[in-house]
């Protein structure tokens, strides 16, 4: 299993910014997804989880309410929709899969990982 994040880049303060993650060489709807990140000198954080079909979603308390998480299974595509975005959303952006049908919050239950996209936002 393979994944592929992309759609990083640099916007300013309250812009909106969309990532895309696909995964190759297995089926998304058997995983549950999640979106970490990791700004500089800081660990990697939980950001957004979602379960295989789509139901059930979570999200980090910074980002709740400005963020979005969706997938479409039969396009093997996991989406992170961000609005307001602040500088302290700032990071490189990983998305995650887990071979089971819920996502948590934990960076170790998760077994594949995207080699992550920059996400930068200018005050």
């Amino acid at each position: 299993v393979q994944l592929q994040a992309s759609g990083g880049g640099v916007v300013q303060t309250g812009g909106s910014l969309t990532l895309s993650c696909v995964l190759s060489g297995g089926t998304l709807s058997s995983f549950a997804m999640g979106w970490f990140r990791q700004a500089p000198g800081r660990e990697r954080e939980f950001v957004a989880g979602i379960g295989w079909s789509g139901t059930m979603t979570a999200y980090a308390d910074s980002v709740k309410g400005r963020f979005t998480i969706s997938r479409d299974n039969a396009k093997n595509m996991v989406y992170l929709q961000m609005n307001n975005l602040k500088p302290e959303d700032t990071a490189v952006y990983y998305c995650a899969s887990r071979l089971t049908t819920s996502a948590t919050y934990y960076l170790e239950d998760y077994n594949y990982w995207g080699q992550g996209t920059q996400v930068t936002v200018s005050s």
